[in-house]
């Protein structure tokens, strides 16, 4: 049998779309920045997967003169809790200081206690009678809501407050405050405020609009089920392609892989061939609820966030307005392109 050799760099796809910088994303960060003045303190959350891909400068330029502490959520679906992790970790929480980091699970209790702990230290250093006003952000479906919903059944022992769904944009609007800490004699407990996912206007580089999609933060539908399927089994090859063994031998191509999966799951068009698009769709699924191998798709080193840390200083300059600007130069050019091949 042949020596197997995964792909060692994803080929360059510069037709990819470069945002997903919706309306309700602009009104709900406007809406962020007039509340700020209430707010004690700014959650933001970014997903374990990609801590460097989802990363919204943004938040730091409009919620700017609040203390922040950055959670990076769904740790449960990148960690092995072996030592790259810890190290990982460690460099993620130096690089960001002064801010305070945490990693967290909504599922573990252990987790969301020490997001509550640090919430409740804070509220009772601020020391007021009318309690503690929080404000939780984050990319779209970086897990805002289940973090939301899991400190107020720890914090108060009571249930969802928030919807949450597979899909990005279930929250679209700020919701109302949530109590998640029961307030002593001295005051009235911490409230925290639910927000809609915030993307960024541009991003310039496609193998993090890649990173984005495949976590779920953009829907299924802005990049082709394929492309995400393929630059996936991209790095199930670098982490261990026999969590698809079940299906074929290790393999770079993918239409293989997913024929395999259609055939064998049922996932069949009319005629009896198999449902690519369908299996595609599958096998992200799959890879996002940890069932295919969990792992970070971000290399995360001190050069690393170095980088991601001068490109999210120049996108912070970047207006609203210049965002679109690009966008729709970048969809200029592509349609230059497929002129060009027509002739």
């Amino acid at each position: 049998m042949a020596t197997f050799y995964p792909r060692k760099i994803f080929p360059s796809l510069d037709s990819l779309p470069r945002s997903y910088f919706l309306g309700h994303h602009k009104a709900g960060l406007d809406k962020m920045k007039t509340m700020l003045s209430h707010i004690d303190l700014v959650i933001e959350c970014r997903d374990y997967r990609i801590p460097l891909a989802s990363r919204n400068p943004l938040f730091e330029a409009n919620l700017a003169g609040r203390e922040r502490l950055i959670v990076y959520t769904k740790r449960d679906l990148g960690s092995g809790r072996g030592l790259n992790d810890q190290i990982r970790e460690r460099l993620i929480q130096d690089f960001q200081q002064p801010s305070t980091v945490l990693f967290s699970d909504y599922k573990n209790k252990a987790s969301i206690r020490k997001v509550l702990e640090f919430a409740r230290t804070h509220a009772t250093a601020a020391n007021t009678l009318t309690g503690s006003r929080m404000m939780v952000v984050g990319m779209p479906n970086v897990g805002k809501s289940s973090l939301l919903n899991a400190l107020r059944g720890v914090g108060v022992g009571k249930g969802k407050a928030a919807y949450t769904g597979a899909q990005p944009g279930v929250t679209r609007k700020i919701g109302t405050t949530v109590k998640i800490i029961e307030g002593e004699e001295s005051g009235e407990g911490v409230y925290l405020m639910d927000t809609p996912g915030v993307f960024i206007p541009y991003v310039p580089d496609a193998e993090a609009m890649l990173k984005l999609a495949l976590c779920g933060s953009v829907k299924d539908t802005i990049i082709a089920p394929t492309t995400l399927a393929d630059y996936l089994l991209y790095h199930l090859n670098i982490y261990d392609p026999s969590v698809y063994g079940d299906y074929v031998p290790p393999t770079n191509d993918i239409v293989e892989l997913l024929d395999a999966m259609a055939r064998k799951t049922g996932r069949l068009q009319k005629g009896g061939g198999p449902d690519i698009e369908a299996s595609a769709l599958w096998l992200i699924q799959r890879w996002r609820n940890g069932h295919l191998g969990r792992f970070v798709l971000d290399e995360v080193t001190q050069m690393t966030l170095q980088a991601a840390d001068y490109r999210a200083n120049e996108s912070a300059g970047l207006s609203l307005n210049q965002g679109r600007k690009m966008v729709k130069e970048l969809r200029k050019q592509k349609s230059r392109q497929k002129h060009l091949k027509t002739l």
